[in-house]
């Protein structure tokens, strides 16, 4: 019977142990579980797979044949130079995954479908098809560049517009007493857009082990947004002298609100010499033909008309 006991208070004690042990590993890998998918959250959290329309379903299939002609794209490189087409590239944040090739080959095959509509409405005698032929090529040549710079100036002054109130939250959070990299971690996730995916890109490049100042210089080759250059070289300068980064953050919000400010009273300074020009030119010329349309026809329609002199 003794000796029943303690076979069982052994093999209950070897199983709590295996159950401990057990306890222990799933304790272990639930940690690593939840930061594995903390980081792949964070990272590609700008990239998360949406179903996709038919318009981006047409794109890729366009940017699939523009392959095709890339070799010739960067030949003809008329207003598309590989290094400008690079930098606009990459302050849009090359969108659907174009790179420099593939843009080069997408305006020449632009170009070689706008010929061939135009020879068909040539063949259907379509109204001035003549002209037409020229200038679609034409436009379809040079609209994929206008579109390309157009959404790189939109991403940039969605850069500008959202910085202040970006900065003004991590300079709060660096008053509290944590560190840039650590603020910027909590915070980046909270603010879409090129705001969010810049600093997330400057993050991850510190962790693998990029000096501070060399990703600080990569996020100025990537914009060229004025509010923001100004920010980045604050950084770099105030990393260098020792200034307090909380300090560079709630001045520069300061800084770039009062130059929004003189940009939007530039811009309305500019708005009064164009009313003025279209005040001059359309409405005064429309209101002197109303009142002397006016007084001819009561001259040749009136009591005062002269051809009653001959009567």
């Amino acid at each position: 019977m003794d000796g029943l006991i303690l076979i069982c208070v052994i093999m209950s004690l070897f199983l709590l142990t295996i159950g401990l042990k057990s306890f222990y590993h799933y304790a272990v890998n639930k940690q690593e579980l939840k930061e594995h998918l903390q980081e792949e959250v964070f990272t590609n959290r700008f990239h998360i797979k949406k179903r996709k329309s038919s318009r981006e379903r047409l794109l890729e299939k366009t940017f699939y044949y523009a392959d095709d002609f890339s070799v010739i794209g960067n030949r003809i490189n008329f207003f598309s130079e590989a290094e400008d087409v690079g930098r606009w590239l990459m302050q849009a944040n090359y969108p659907y995954g174009l790179t420099v090739d593939r843009f080069q080959g997408l305006k020449i095959f632009l170009f070689l479908v706008g010929f061939v509509f135009g020879f068909f409405l040539i063949i259907m005698h379509f109204p001035f098809s003549q002209i037409l032929i020229i200038l679609l090529p034409l436009f379809g040549y040079f609209s994929v560049i206008f579109w390309l710079k157009n959404k790189a100036q939109k991403r940039q002054d969605e850069l500008g517009l959202v910085l202040p109130d970006f900065m003004d939250t991590v300079s709060v959070t660096l008053q509290a007493g944590v560190g840039l990299d650590q603020a910027l971690w909590d915070i980046v996730p909270y603010f879409d857009g090129p705001v969010g995916e810049e600093f997330s890109r400057f993050i991850h490049e510190i962790e693998i082990g990029v000096p501070r100042e060399k990703a600080y210089r990569r996020l100025l080759d990537r914009n060229d947004n004025e509010a923001f250059q100004a920010l980045i070289k604050s950084l770099i300068q105030g990393s260098r002298l020792g200034v307090p980064v909380a300090t560079t953050f709630k001045i520069q919000a300061n800084e770039i609100r009062s130059m929004k400010k003189e940009k939007i009273k530039e811009q309305a300074a500019k708005a009064s010499p164009k009313i003025t020009l279209i005040t001059t030119f359309i409405v005064m010329p429309t209101v002197m033909l109303l009142i002397g349309g006016l007084v001819v026809l009561n001259m040749f329609a009136g009591d005062n008309n002269p051809f009653n002199m001959f009567k």
